[in-house]
């Protein structure tokens, strides 16, 4: 490596030295051309330097301890097996800002997390420290929001919590709805049956099921009911109970699309309500249903709200940055 040192402030510096005991696993640790390694140094204002299987750090000592926790954190998921991107190098960087987050995350975020999701395809851990939280609420809470832009995983990590309760048999189905708003009086336009006409603004909910489940899986579990896929629509009049229950795009549903959906909440049942309460497609009709329902059952103790913001963002880290262009700072 022949990087340029990051100067460290005058009487704050520290060297500090780390060694890894597998080198093997060095490679996918530093990334293609040292990108993971580089990613951590303008990150966090260090200079990284490897000899063997040791790696020496230097800059601030407050950030040459976090970059060291990062790396140790890196290693760790990787010698479990996980996969180790950009988009995980930025995650386990954000959690070492947040050391003391109800033990959730370790000061030197090495250890795996006491909260994660088990699916027959995927182990989900939490890549913020927003998805931590959400993922605890997911265990415990009866209702959650989960309130967002886009890219912070609130349906993904839904469908994925769905998921694991259906393989332990703690709900006998998952029901994932949205509200096809762009379709109105077009839908009849629109060619095909029903479902096909529909289909189309619940594919989101598909690709997730198919990240959880094989596909033969998923085919035989839509076939025989324990998983269902339909607009906000198809829920009026039934009472939902043994069920895992999922409304994404929640912000365009009007206040009594949202009475009407929240009020099916039956025995054994839990509820994610997801949406992004600043990207609203509704005609001129008034307020949101989801800014409607949070104003009035937020700090109820069965319900958890979980706000995520443009830090939160787990896809390419641009798109985090377009995110806070759009719509500023996060107002949470």
């Amino acid at each position: 490596m022949s990087r340029k040192p990051v100067p460290a402030r005058a009487g704050d510096s520290a060297r500090l030295e780390i060694t890894f005991e597998r080198p093997q696993l060095l490679g996918r640790l530093f990334g293609e051309y040292d990108k993971n390694l580089i990613a951590i140094e303008h990150r966090l204002g260090v200079y990284i330097s490897a000899r063997g299987n040791k790696l020496q750090i230097e800059g601030e000592a407050e950030q040459a301890g976090r970059a060291r926790d990062v790396l140790s954190g890196l290693y760790n998921r990787i010698v479990r097996g996980e996969d180790v991107d950009a988009g995980m190098v930025d995650a386990v960087i954000q959690m070492s800002s947040e050391p003391t987050l109800d033990g959730i995350i370790r000061n030197d975020v090495s250890a795996p997390p006491q909260v994660m999701i088990r699916t027959r395809k995927k182990t989900i851990v939490p890549r913020s420290p927003t998805q931590a939280r959400y993922m605890e609420a997911l265990g415990s809470a009866d209702l959650i929001f989960a309130l967002g832009p886009a890219g912070t995983g609130k349906t993904y990590v839904a469908v994925a919590q769905a998921v694991q309760q259906l393989i332990q048999g703690s709900v006998q189905r998952i029901i994932l709805s949205r509200p096809a708003v762009e379709a109105g009086e077009r839908l009849g336009f629109l060619p095909g049956d029903m479902k096909e006409k529909v289909d189309p603004y619940l594919r989101p909910l598909y690709d997730a099921l198919y990240d959880m489940l094989p596909a033969e899986q998923v085919e035989r579990r839509i076939a025989s009911g324990e998983i269902e896929i339909a607009p906000i629509a198809f829920m009026r009049g039934r009472t939902l109970s043994d069920a895992f229950v999922i409304l994404d795009e929640a912000q365009n549903t009007t206040p009594a699309q949202m009475k009407m959906f929240l009020t099916r909440f039956g025995q054994n049942s839990r509820m994610v309500v997801c949406g992004d309460p600043r990207q609203i497609d509704l005609p001129d009709i008034g307020k949101s249903g989801l800014a409607d329902a949070v104003n009035r059952l937020e700090g109820i103790g069965e319900i958890a709200t979980i706000r995520f913001g443009a830090a939160d963002v787990v896809r390419h880290p641009i798109v985090g940055k377009i995110v806070q262009a759009y719509e500023g700072p996060d107002d949470a």
